[in-house]
């Protein structure tokens, strides 16, 4: 099953409806508890990056029996080292949304931490894709 939805870069007031959203569909089609929870989590921080980073982007499902797809993918500026910004505590987040709580550095660090696998492709300018695939073994 396939599904896809839009997220727009600095609305705070629906950041995390994307998540949520997958979050209920993975419960309803039965998966268990623990790789929710992990795409859960994977999928708040990736969302977050692109209403923090970004103009504009998208977060996909796939998922069937033997695992999940997350893809997500932004207009933004991209990351300029992916190095870097795996580093715990790195961030370019500006003051403003560190002031309201995000922007602490964690997001892809916990996106690598939760998936079976991370594949991050960023072009600077043009925006970022992050795939995160969850074994459901």
């Amino acid at each position: 099953m396939h599904y896809k939805f839009d997220v727009q870069g600095g609305d705070f007031t629906k950041a995390g409806d994307a998540s949520s959203r997958v979050k209920k569909i993975l419960q309803q089609i039965g998966a268990g508890p623990e790789i929710v929870r992990r795409v859960a989590i994977a999928c708040y921080e990736a969302e977050m990056n692109v209403v923090i980073h970004a103009h504009r982007g998208t977060v996909a499902l796939d998922a069937d029996l033997a695992r999940v797809t997350i893809t997500v993918e932004d207009a933004g500026p991209g990351i300029e080292d992916i190095d870097q910004a795996m580093t715990p505590g790195f961030s370019t987040a500006p003051d403003s949304v560190r002031e309201m709580g995000f922007g602490a550095g964690m997001g892809l660090p916990n996106m690598k931490n939760c998936s079976s696998e991370l594949i991050i492709e960023s072009q600077k300018g043009v925006g970022t894709t992050v795939r995160m695939i969850f074994d459901n073994a």
